[in-house]
């Protein structure tokens, strides 16, 4: 289980969203005068809140969103429903759709959209994964899928969030 103390959060075995790499986040959005905001699903909110929790968040962090259902990524990530339908949301291009929405609603340079399994279902074939996209002013930087590995629903959350921020703290000192 994660042990939350004050913004510092800890995710077991996976790793961990530390102090440093959610300040280098800050720093780097703050030194290039942009923002971020994200759209999440099987993370539950973890991204907003880890983003949320760093100092001067107000100063780099927009907002976000968590949609878990294909009616709410439509109506507010403006997703495309059939291939939506078609894949139980989950895939590269909801992802990215769900990056570039997140851009466009809170008006962000930088945009996170995560969706995924946290536990197996038969829609998944009883595997758990995740796709993640990082958008950049409009455009898809990098689209993963994120094999999971065997573990209890939270932790995968927190592995998903853990290796998503570190995907989007790599490509910040490239712009």
């Amino acid at each position: 289980m994660p042990v939350f103390t004050g913004w510092h959060v800890i995710f077991c075995e996976s790793g961990m969203v530390n102090t440093a790499l959610l300040l280098q986040i800050r720093d780097h959005l703050l030194r290039m005068r942009h923002t971020v905001s994200v759209a999440e699903s099987v993370t539950g909110g973890m991204l907003q809140s880890a983003l949320a929790g760093t100092p001067d968040a107000m100063r780099f962090f927009q907002g976000g969103i968590t949609a878990y259902n294909i009616g709410q990524k439509c109506r507010h990530l403006h997703i495309e429903p059939v291939h939506a339908l078609e894949s139980n949301c989950v895939s590269g291009q909801v992802a990215e759709e769900m990056a570039t929405g997140v851009c466009a609603m809170f008006r962000s340079e930088w945009g996170i959209g995560v969706t995924g399994y946290a536990t197996p279902v038969p829609e998944s074939d009883n595997q758990t994964f995740a796709w993640f996209a990082i958008a950049y002013e409009g455009k898809i930087l990098e689209t993963v899928r994120l094999n999971a590995p065997a573990g209890d629903p939270d932790a995968l959350r927190e592995w998903y969030t853990v290796k998503t921020l570190d995907a989007f703290a790599a490509h910040l000192p490239r712009m």
